[in-house]
């Protein structure tokens, strides 16, 4: 059993002992998904519970007994499901199981970049006292670009603030929701003051002509994922204060190569705030997609369907 999380079982080791008294030997791999280690690993493996780095076809060719890919989470666009599916792999998520997590972290970086805490916070810290005026939440207007459960979420938050909440979903017909007003995305970019994404990967959502058509000043807030935006467009609408703040959890590149991104140059340090990818690192979102994960792979190790699977083998292997 191959784990490439990293913080599968950190807080609550139940998920870990329930696969080894199942008589797996649970394994701890490069996060990052180094292919030699894989290499070595994966042909004994019969399941894998991976984090956000991506998995290709040719890693999954390293496993001829896989049976089943535990994504630890619910994004999986970094993930060829396609491969796994023509491989007789079960590919599996953990639904819900940090929602409330990333909601949290949503509005906190809502509420840092309209009121410039983290600024604020640097300003001082220079011996600097001045004062610099931010908006009210309440008296916004927020977009939600994606109503799952995540955008569901920061919705009823935003709405506790007594925000207005409009939601642009193509899965939707019927708002699922009081008070939240569907919409399709021109209106969403004209009457509101934050734009917030909560929408899978795989796709720009905010290029430049989009960015363009959104209010002057708006605020635009990303929990998904870092490449829904056009970072360089981003960063020219932030120059030119046509986009008034951004504030993410990811961007497009991690790690060291994120360094190359326009959006961490040096002169947007007060426009831009960006977290380490920390939405789900909650004590209680690790422990959920931990029990999640467990429950998924040790279903399928069973013959069973998996409780949350995101594609159909014909039974695996």
């Amino acid at each position: 059993m191959v784990v490439t999380s990293r913080s599968f079982a950190t807080t609550d080791a139940s998920p870990r002992l329930e696969l080894e008294a199942a008589g797996l030997d649970v394994v701890r791999a490069d996060p990052r998904h180094d292919l030699a280690e894989l290499s070595r690993l994966l042909p004994e493996a019969v399941a894998w519970i991976a984090g956000t780095s991506p998995v290709t076809d040719p890693m999954l060719a390293l496993g001829p007994r896989l049976r089943v890919l535990a994504r630890y989470g619910v994004g999986y666009d970094a993930v060829d499901v396609a491969a796994a599916t023509r491989r007789g792999l079960w590919v599996t998520t953990t639904p819900g199981a940090n929602t409330e997590a990333v909601a949290d972290l949503t509005v906190a970086l809502l509420l840092d970049a309209l009121r410039h805490v983290s600024a604020g916070v640097e300003a001082v810290r220079r011996g600097e006292w001045s004062a610099r005026r931010g908006r009210e939440l309440g008296a916004l207007t927020v977009g939600l670009l994606g109503f799952g459960r995540i955008g569901q979420a920061v919705a009823r938050r935003v709405l506790s603030f007594g925000a207005s909440v409009v939601a642009v979903d193509p899965q939707l017909s019927v708002c699922p929701m009081d008070g939240v007003e569907l919409a399709d995305l021109p209106a969403l970019a004209a009457r509101c003051d934050v734009v917030s994404l909560h929408a899978p990967g795989g796709a720009v959502l905010l290029d430049r002509e989009r960015l363009g058509r959104l209010r002057a000043g708006v605020t635009v807030v990303n929990t998904a994922r870092g490449d829904l935006v056009d970072e360089q467009a981003l960063a020219d609408a932030l120059h030119s204060g046509h986009v008034g703040a951004y504030a993410c959890d990811t961007l497009r590149a991690e790690h060291g190569a994120a360094a190359a991104s326009p959006l961490l140059a040096d002169d947007l340090s007060d426009r831009v705030l960006v977290t380490p990818h920390i939405g789900a690192q909650t004590e209680e979102a690790v422990t959920g997609m931990g029990r999640l994960a467990v429950d998924n792979v040790m279903a399928v190790l069973r013959g069973d369907a998996p409780p949350h699977p995101l594609n159909r083998p014909g039974g695996g292997r």
